[in-house]
């Protein structure tokens, strides 16, 4: 017999299907009465193709530099730093900081983590507790002068008596937080593995 908490389950996925297809039809006819479904679908062909590009050239120069035993060094480099793994998991952290104030995060995503994320767990890092450190880091990014995708789109729906500056100063309360969160996740790595622990 079907135990009733799978009943349940197919009851909730059943409905929540159901609202996300009334969802999706209700956009797409809204879309459709502002004239606006296909400059809604050209902007979704132009962003996901741009995506895929990233994706093929990331995939290209990690195969460059492997090709050459860049990997290699990078794990050499990694492993001989003082501290061991909290050395090493500063220095990765510190970069890729660095990196947000003019790299969108695809681009770290798929240029730098498959670089520097083997090496750290071979020096002991749990992988969930990495990566929610490095999606952190990123989300980071989001907010660091010029290039953070975040102040641009406030710059676009602020007054005009809103100046640029004025943006970026706003948005250092916002990145101390994220930076706080940051070493609160790397002090107690619970913060971030507890629910897979308790998943499993």
């Amino acid at each position: 017999s079907i135990p009733a908490g799978d009943y349940i389950g197919i009851g909730i996925a059943g409905f929540a299907t159901l609202a996300f297809l009334g969802g999706l039809l209700s956009a797409a006819r809204v879309l459709i009465r502002a004239q606006q479904l296909n400059n809604a679908l050209r902007s979704g062909v132009q962003i996901t193709s741009m995506v895929f590009l990233i994706l093929i050239g990331a995939s290209l120069f990690a195969l460059v530099f492997r090709a050459y035993g860049g990997d290699h060094y990078v794990e050499a480099l990694l492993t001989s730093i003082p501290g061991g793994l909290w050395g090493a998991l500063a220095i990765t952290m510190l970069v890729m900081f660095v990196l947000g104030f003019f790299l969108d995060f695809i681009e770290i995503v798929f240029v730098v983590v498959p670089i520097v994320a083997p090496p750290l767990i071979i020096l002991g890092a749990d992988p969930v507790w990495l990566a929610i450190l490095m999606a952190l880091n990123l989300q980071t990014s989001f907010l660091t002068p010029p290039f953070g995708f975040a102040l641009f789109y406030l710059r676009g729906a602020a007054p005009e008596g809103v100046e640029t500056m004025d943006i970026w100063r706003g948005a250092i309360p916002f990145i101390g937080l994220q930076l706080i969160m940051i070493a609160m996740v790397a002090v107690i790595p619970a913060l971030a593995t507890w629910l897979p622990t308790f998943v499993r």
